[in-house]
C-alpha cells in the first residue's frame, strides 16, 4: 500500500463506534456527526481496503471476517494515538504531571496521606488522582489514559505491567459491644451464625470474598447489607449488631483504639496482594517513578 493510501483515523474511530455502540445512529450521536457522515466514512474504508467490512444480518450491522481484522487494527491504532497524544502533552507540561488512579478501599485509606507526602517531597510535580473500580481503571491504563494505578486485583492485559506492592488480609471484625467480640476465636462453621455487612457487588474486596466463600462452600452467609464505602461499614459496625470482612490496613486504627475487635477464625484466612500497575509504553514517566519510590519506602 502506498503511503498516500492510508486509512483516516476518523474513519477508523467511526468503525469502532459503530461496532461498540451497535449501529450507525448510535455512533453518529457519540461522534456528534450525522448518519450520512458515518456511512460515508465506513464506505471510505471499504473502498480503501477493497473489501466489505460490515454487512446486515437480520437487520443489524455485523463485521465480516475482513471487518474483524480492520476493527482490531482500529482499536490498536486509536489506543496508540491516545498514548502518543498523552506523551506529547507530557512533553508540553515538562513531564511533571502524574495521572494516578486508585481502587476505592485503598484510596479511602491511603490517598490523602500519599498526596500530602508526595507534594511535600516533590513540590514541582503535580498529581491528578481519581478513585474508581478496578474494571474502570484497567482500560484507562491499557490505553494510556492513566500513568499509574494502585489496585486490589492484578489486571490481565498485555499492555499493563503489574508489580507487587504489599500483602494484605481481609479480617473478620465487629464492634466491641457485639456478642461475638467476647468469644475470642470462633470455628469456621460459626461464620454462618453471624450477620454481615459487606462491600457492594463489583468492589474488589467483595469479588475476592465471594471467590473465597464459593471455594470454601460458604456462599450462603447471611449478608444483610451491602455498602459502597469501607468507612461507612466501619461506622455501622461500631453500633454492634453486625460483622464484616475488611482490609487489615483499613481497620488498624479502630483495632488499636478498641472501637472494633478482630475475630480470629480457626483455619480460615483471606489473604491477597495489592498491586502497582502501569502501561508498558509509559514506563519512563519520572513522576510515576518518584511516586512508586515513595510507595515502596
Amino acid at each position: 500500500m502506498e503511503y498516500s493510501d492510508l486509512p483516516d483515523l476518523k474513519a477508523l474511530a467511526t468503525l469502532k463506534a459503530v461496532v461498540e455502540r451497535g449501529g450507525v445512529s448510535e455512533a453518529a450521536r457519540l461522534l456528534n456527526i450525522g448518519q450520512p457522515a458515518v456511512t460515508k466514512r465506513l464506505r471510505s474504508l471499504d473502498e480503501l481496503y477493497q473489501v466489505t467490512l460490515m454487512e446486515r444480518v437480520s437487520g443489524r450491522l455485523q463485521l465480516t471476517e475482513a471487518g474483524k481484522l480492520v476493527y482490531q487494527f482500529a482499536v490498536q491504532g486509536l489506543e496508540s494515538h491516545q498514548v502518543l497524544a498523552q506523551s506529547l502533552n507530557n512533553l508540553r507540561k515538562g513531564r511533571k504531571t502524574l495521572r494516578l488512579e486508585v481502587t476505592l478501599s485503598i484510596g479511602e485509606h491511603f490517598l490523602p496521606e500519599w498526596l500530602v507526602r508526595f507534594t511535600d517531597a516533590h513540590p514541582d510535580y503535580r498529581v491528578e488522582s481519581r478513585l474508581a473500580y478496578g474494571r474502570v481503571i484497567e482500560p484507562h491504563l491499557a490505553t494510556g489514559q492513566a500513568d499509574l494505578a494502585v489496585m486490589e486485583s492484578a489486571p490481565d492485559h498485555p499492555n499493563i505491567l503489574v508489580q507487587k506492592w504489599r500483602e494484605d488480609e481481609l479480617i473478620l471484625v465487629c464492634g466491641r459491644d457485639h456478642p461475638v467480640a467476647r468469644r475470642g476465636t470462633i470455628r469456621r462453621d460459626g461464620l454462618r451464625e453471624l450477620s454481615y455487612i459487606l462491600r457492594e457487588k463489583g468492589a474488589a474486596i467483595r469479588e475476592h470474598l465471594d471467590e473465597v466463600f464459593t471455594q470454601s462452600d460458604m456462599d450462603d452467609l447471611n449478608v444483610v447489607m451491602e455498602v459502597g464505602s469501607t468507612d461507612a461499614i466501619i461506622d455501622i459496625l461500631g453500633r454492634g449488631r453486625h460483622v464484616s470482612f475488611l482490609p487489615n490496613f483499613a481497620v488498624a486504627d479502630e483495632l488499636e483504639r478498641g472501637t472494633l475487635v478482630r475475630i480470629p477464625v480457626e483455619g480460615f484466612k483471606v489473604k491477597r496482594i495489592l498491586w502497582i500497575a502501569r502501561n508498558r509504553r509509559l514506563l519512563d514517566n519520572p513522576v510515576a517513578n518518584a511516586f512508586i519510590e515513595m510507595l515502596r519506602a
